[in-house]
């Protein structure tokens, strides 16, 4: 597999491909993937780069050169598969465009990742996450389930980079389920803006068919030492809840007899919870409300749901680094009986792997990659 991709999108697609037992070559420009500076960094290296890049055979390739396209045109026309995220247009005019690698390598399927893809108006337009989580409707859709703000939430998780990136991977996967079939490769065409405005799936019905009344939302309830989240959406959930908080004629109360009644009266409901949690710690909340089949969290930081025994268990981390320098990447969130599918323990140094691969699968000897180097195609 090639790998032309830089920043989040692309690489977290390729990371999964590498995961699943892949040999993922990631083409870099001279100067690397602009991530590989990115703090945090341990021991020299940018653990932000490596939860993105573990697993791939780094090749330094100049692709400003004709020779530097001429040696990725290779490599992908021997390639299985092709990823790309650069802005549409940007491949074709260096020749390794899906129809330049196609007409020689007809099984390749090759995937490209964009902004809002590679047809229509806005195809060239210039796209990052944050701007694709504002061009879709998300920031505003998810600004109007909050109360008292005149402003849009700041942005700093980038959803549309991972939603794009997993829904790439799976196409890929099934693109290369048809090409056993069929004997065929295909192009892939990702949007990140499709891959966000398909989340919101109620949002876009009632886009369509505006309701009478405001939707009921999750609203977080205090605790004694901060806040917590309790779901009771089924009936007997809410039953349930109702005795636990010391209000079993809430049972009967016809304000919460109906999912109508219940959704006009969301406030006095949640005041009801609060008036219980907010003498309790959140630990004692989510504790008591859980084992009652309640569903029920305190809120947690990044870190604290690290450590969390349930994510021990199912081996959701991988360690990569060496001695005080190793750190954790996350795992894929799938458990297949059978089939192994985890982060490889090492990340590549830039070009690490240019003379490996180019020797190994374009069979350059090396006075030809000496010469290469001095010309400035390879580094």
């Amino acid at each position: 597999m090639v790998d032309f991709t830089i920043v989040m999108s692309g690489p977290m697609c390729t990371r999964m491909m590498a995961d699943a037992g892949a040999d993922v070559i990631k083409i870099e420009a001279p100067d690397g993937d602009v991530v590989r500076q990115r703090p945090p960094l341990r021991g020299g290296v940018s653990t932000y780069y490596a939860s993105m890049n573990c697993g791939k055979r780094s090749v330094v390739l100049n692709l400003q050169t004709a020779e530097g396209r001429r040696l990725a045109k290779a490599l992908a026309c021997a390639a299985d598969v092709v990823v790309e995220n650069f802005r549409p247009g940007v491949m074709q005019r260096l020749g390794l465009d899906y129809a330049s690698i196609a007409a020689e390598n007809p099984r390749v399927v090759y995937a490209s990742i964009s902004g809002f893809g590679q047809s229509g108006p806005r195809a060239g337009a210039p796209a990052y996450a944050p701007v694709i989580h504002a061009a879709s409707g998300y920031e505003t859709a998810y600004s109007e389930y909050q109360h008292g703000s005149d402003r849009p939430s700041n942005n700093g998780i980038f959803i549309a980079d991972v939603m794009g990136a997993s829904y790439a991977f799976g196409a890929i996967q099934l693109a290369l389920y048809e090409r056993e079939r069929s004997g065929a490769g295909q192009y892939v065409d990702v949007a990140l803006m499709d891959s966000v405005l398909g989340m919101l799936i109620y949002e876009m019905q009632a886009a369509q068919f505006p309701p009478d009344r405001r939707r009921q939302v999750y609203e977080p309830v205090r605790s004694r030492d901060g806040w917590v989240m309790v779901a009771a959406v089924t009936q007997k959930n809410l039953e349930t809840l109702f005795d636990l908080i010391g209000y079993p004629q809430g049972k009967t109360d016809p304000r919460f007899a109906t999912v109508a009644a219940k959704e006009a009266n969301w406030s006095a409901l949640l005041e009801l919870i609060e008036g219980w949690t907010r003498e309790r710690s959140g630990e004692e909340c989510e504790r008591t409300f859980m084992a009652a089949g309640v569903p029920c969290s305190r809120y947690r930081s990044v870190a604290e749901a690290m450590a969390d025994p349930q994510l021990v268990e199912r081996e959701f981390f991988s360690e990569l680094g060496q001695g005080e320098n190793r750190f954790k990447v996350a795992n894929a969130p799938s458990l297949f009986s059978a089939t192994p599918m985890r982060a490889r323990p090492w990340v590549a140094a830039l070009g690490e792997h240019t003379d490996e691969v180019l020797g190994e699968l374009l069979q350059l000897e090396p006075a030809r990659l000496d010469e290469l180097r001095a010309a400035g195609v390879l580094k």
